[in-house]
């Protein structure tokens, strides 16, 4: 066997659940675990029309705007509510409420307004006079990036070739990425375990191939070849966090890490392995082979 080791960059904008920073508005608030598992659906309902207005090339802008705008409207929420509790609490002035556990309390009496019971009473409009306060719980916010994300990272692809039949295969793969802050680790680890199985494809075995009169023959699953499990090691994936400075919550790109870093981790890997840079993808046995003879040929050549 012939082994190489190569690295390869591992960088890519991704995309990040706007509702968990909706949820983290609430968690800021008080509202316990409880209380916002209750109010998940509302979360979810949120999340998908907090961006009323934006201009983004695709999701990834789109939920890093939705991010910041909920983290904007979660902040001036808090002022909001105040009209609605002071209804409940009987007119206490703002300085003597106290917000703790997911509880408004007055200091130094047994007056107290859970958030739940405060979201609930801003609902319901008769409590209200009209023209004093407009019923709803709702806040609006504007955000512009100052500036783009940039993750980076290391992806390191080791390979075993077959020089009698060209075949390859992935034997370990190390990647470390800096995604800045990480709001669901487990669901960044899974983004850049599949986008290393999709680049893996894209490497190695994925390619659309026409015929002489110009009718694509691999336009089913059955001739366009896909990655299996058995075609990847096992992966091992680690982060490290250095925040970003062009938003408030630090986050950066991860969905197209694993994708963007794959395919050049393999081939380099390949090329380092068979000594020779004359291979294109996908890196079928077939076309490594031909690699190594026309390696051997030149080198008996010279």
């Amino acid at each position: 066997m012939t082994r190489g080791r190569v690295r390869g960059p591992g960088r890519g904008p991704g995309r990040i659940l706007a509702r968990a920073r909706l949820a983290r508005g609430g968690r800021e608030r008080g509202a316990s675990a409880v209380e916002l598992a209750i109010l998940a659906p509302a979360l979810i309902f949120a999340s998908l029309l907090i961006v009323q207005f934006a201009i983004w090339f695709d999701a990834r802008h789109a939920a890093l705007a939705a991010a910041q705008q909920g983290d904007l409207v979660a902040r001036e929420d808090a002022s909001v509510n105040l009209e609605a509790i002071d209804r409940m609490l009987e007119k206490f002035p703002e300085a003597d409420i106290v917000f703790k556990d997911g509880k408004f309390t007055v200091a130094g009496t047994d007056k107290s307004a859970a958030w739940g019971d405060v979201a609930l009473n801003a609902y319901i409009a008769h409590k209200f006079a009209g023209q004093e306060l407009e019923p709803g719980l709702k806040e609006s916010a504007f955000y512009d990036p100052t500036n783009f994300t940039f993750p980076a990272g290391c992806h390191i692809c080791e390979v075993e070739v077959d020089p009698q039949t060209g075949e390859s295969a992935i034997v370990a793969w190390t990647a470390v990425d800096d995604f800045g802050t990480v709001i669901n680790p487990m669901i960044v680890e899974g983004q850049v375990h599949g986008g290393i199985a999709q680049g893996v494809g894209q490497a190695l075995l994925e390619g659309a191939v026409y015929d002489k009169d110009g009718q694509l023959v691999t336009g089913s699953l059955m001739d366009y070849c896909m990655p299996r499990a058995h075609d990847l090691p096992t992966l091992k994936v680690e982060m490290t966090r250095t925040p970003s400075p062009s938003n408030p919550l630090g986050i950066k790109g991860c969905g197209e890490a694993g994708a963007i870093a794959a395919p050049v981790a393999v081939i380099n890997a390949i090329t380092d392995a068979i000594g020779s840079e004359d291979l294109a993808m996908p890196a079928t046995a077939q076309a490594v082979w031909q690699a190594l003879q026309k390696a051997h040929d030149r080198r008996k050549a010279a």
